[in-house]
This record gives C-alpha cells, structure tokens and sequence, in this order.
C-alpha cells in the first residue's frame, strides 16, 4: 500500500544518509530553490540542486514519484523558457508564468522534504537534533510534526476508501455529503492524532531530565561529505556576491 512508504521500517530507503546531511540538503535547497538566493553567481548550480531530492527518491524505488517529479519540473522549466522566448505576453503568459514558477520552486522543496521524511525514523531524527545540541523545547514539537502528517496521510487514505464505497465522492451518488463524512472525521483523527503522537514522545522519554540513551547509530559517511560539499558550494557564492 501507497501508505506504508511513510514507514521508514518498510521503505528501501537506498542511499544511507545522516539526518543532518538531509537537513543541510533541505536548507540548502529550499533557499536558492525557492527563495532565488545567490542571484546569476547561483543561476547555474539551481537546476542541479532541485535534481538531488528526485536523484534521492529513486535510490529508495521511489521511482513513479520521482519520475514523474522530474517531468514536470523539466516540463515547466522548458515551457517558461519557450514562452519567454517567443515573448509572450499578456493573460496566457502570466498563466504559464505563475503555474510553471510555482512548479519550478516549490517541486523541489517539497520532494527534499517528503524524502527526509520517508527515510529517517524519529529516533534518527531525534539523535540528529542531540548531536547538534537542539534544546529539548524544539526537538519534542519537531519529533512530534515529524511523523504527524504521514499519519494524518495514512488516515486520510483510510477515510477515503472507506467513503468511496458508500459512494461518498465526487461523481457519487452522495457527493454532497463530502465535507460531513470526509472533512469532519479527519480534522477529529487530526486531533487524537497530534494528542497520541505528544503523548508517544513523552512516553520515549523526551523532555526527562535523565539524559536518554539511543541504540540508533548515525555519522557522516563518503556520500555525506559529498552532498555536504555540493551544499557548500553555493553557500560560498552567496558569502561572496554579499561581500562583493
């Protein structure tokens, strides 16, 4: 099931790396990706870094995903290209403009982000933040976030199945009923949900006074220092366009 993917347990998740190697890769993308940091120094090395989340996602065999991820991340990068050649304007070119840029900038984070999620287990990302010396008032919200949304997934799937046959969807005989018995149950289940979750995590010990102990081992290997470096790079051009 698509659902279980959200379980690092049962997901291959290909290319060993340390949860702050993923961090530093989400930064490091998420600001010249989507906040267009490093001006025309950074201009070149952008389209590799959105390349490494989808790279990333097929060592796990997460290939329709990444596939597809990379189609219309190339697919909205030559038709803004196209557009933009032609000189395009008016209505139709402010379309193209705002669905291709919003593709183009958000694909990338979003993917970073759903491959540190499916492939590090909240005791990874918990020894992570203690190596890192996160004060406990960050690390319990951050474990608690971290696996509440693939939850709140898993049961969103679960209450569409469930309404699809009693034909409670679009198209259905009840579509009507949509927000009662599809919307209502899961903004309940988002609730217990996040209540368990903190629960769980007091339960593992987090926030104690006795320092808590973890049997999962992490450290940095051949391939963090070179997704480390490829993240330094274009750190060192922004420090440098800012001097400039």
């Amino acid at each position: 099931m698509e659902g279980a993917a959200y379980n690092p347990g049962k997901l291959d998740r290909g290319l060993i790396m340390d949860p702050r190697t993923k961090l530093a890769l989400l930064v490091t993308v998420t600001t010249f990706a989507l906040g267009g940091a490093g001006g025309r120094r950074c201009e070149m090395l952008v389209p590799i870094l959105c390349m490494v989340p989808f790279l990333l996602l097929l060592t796990a065999k997460r290939f329709k995903t990444s596939i597809i991820g990379m189609i219309l991340f190339w697919g909205s990068s030559m038709l803004l290209t196209f557009a933009n050649a032609r000189g395009m304007g008016g209505f139709l070119y402010y379309i193209i403009l705002g669905s291709c840029g919003v593709l183009g900038r958000f694909l990338p984070c979003i993917m970073m982000g759903r491959y540190l999620m499916e492939s590090t287990t909240v005791s990874e990302f918990t020894a992570a933040m203690k190596k890192l010396h996160v004060s406990d008032n960050i690390i319990i919200p951050l474990s608690v976030m971290f696996r509440f949304f693939p939850t709140v997934l898993d049961e969103a799937d679960s209450i569409s199945s469930a309404m699809k046959m009693r034909g409670i969807r679009i198209g259905g005989k009840h579509a009507s009923k949509i927000i009662e018995y599809r919307m209502v149950p899961l903004m309940t289940c988002c609730v217990n949900i996040g209540e368990e979750l903190s629960a769980a995590a007091l339960t593992r010990g987090l926030g104690g006074e006795v320092k808590r102990t973890n049997i999962c081992r992490i450290g940095f290997r051949l391939q963090d220092y070179a997704a480390l470096a490829l993240c330094l790079i274009p750190w060192i051009l922004l420090i440098m366009d800012v001097v400039k």
